[in-house]
């Protein structure tokens, strides 16, 4: 799997971010640099982690001893809502990239809104002054609503270029990336499998693997690309994250599409952003 077949779409910050990554949510750090060695072989470019995963240092290792030019990587990685503030994010962002061993990340995010703390719009003046350092190339949110997204817009006229969200057929979100793309912040999905809340299992989603000799995991994959959505399934196993990249040659068709349209219940399989503090 050759890296250039996964797409890229343009930031409004002028970067350019592959359409799908691998994500290390719970990848322990000492499991971190093998899982992202292998993805990273596969032909992943992509590599999201956080702060509060505890796998920068591991995450970071793996980036590093690969022998792929820092130029061909996309590194994402995500301040957590203890270190909320202008000062506290300043200081977070330096101990994310130090874990990470790197001189710069391609993309910084506010990993949760987090309302009740009411500190979002000055950690986001911090991440404002961090891409101006040249030290993120992109930076986005993670969990923000619209009225989030619009207080951002509002009070520092910086529109995120990313906006990370739970997304997945069974909570497909119109409104909220409607939103996004009015103002030019990429959505991003996390969970796109929504994590066993039965959606692989679905009879429409079966079916249109069935006629596209793929699995249900690269039928909802596909489902994202096609939408127009960034996506980042996590695997610790190598044959899915093998699987996980290899969906650039089919294309789902107009009756897949309606189909999981109809998935839609509306239910979370995380947290809800407006009481997750």
């Amino acid at each position: 799997m050759s890296s250039t077949q996964v797409p890229t779409l343009l930031l409004n910050s002028g970067t350019e971010m592959p359409q799908l990554g691998f994500g290390v949510y719970q990848v322990p750090d000492d499991e971190a640099t093998a899982t992202v060695s292998a993805a990273l072989e596969a032909g992943y470019r992509s590599v999201d982690t956080a702060a509060l995963y505890g796998n920068e240092g591991g995450t970071g290792k793996a980036l590093r001893e690969s022998g792929i030019p820092r130029g061909e990587l996309f590194v994402t990685t995500k301040l957590w809502n203890t270190d909320q503030g202008h000062d506290t994010a300043l200081r977070a962002f330096d101990d994310s990239l130090e874990r990470l061993g790197l001189d710069y990340v391609d993309l910084y995010l506010v990993h949760w809104p987090a309302p009740g703390r009411d500190r979002y719009v000055q950690t986001w003046r911090a991440l404002a002054e961090i891409h101006d350092s040249g030290r993120a190339r992109a930076v986005g949110v993670s969990n923000f609503e619209t009225d989030h997204l619009q207080r951002l817009l509002d009070e520092t006229g910086v529109a995120p270029a990313v906006n990370q969200i739970e997304l997945h057929p069974r909570l497909q979100q119109p409104e909220l990336r409607r939103f996004d793309a009015e103002h030019r912040i990429a959505t991003e999905a996390w969970s796109p499998l929504g994590r066993g809340n039965g959606v692989l299992d679905d009879p429409a989603v079966r079916r249109a693997a069935a006629k596209h000799g793929k699995t249900p995991a690269q039928v909802v994959l596909r489902w994202h690309i096609q939408l127009g959505n960034v996506v980042i399934p996590k695997s610790v196993t190598p044959s899915r994250i093998k699987e996980n990249i290899d969906v650039f040659d089919f294309e789902l068709d107009g009756e897949d599409l309606r189909e999981i349209q109809r998935l839609e219940t509306g239910t979370r399989v995380g947290p809800d952003p407006r009481t997750m503090d």
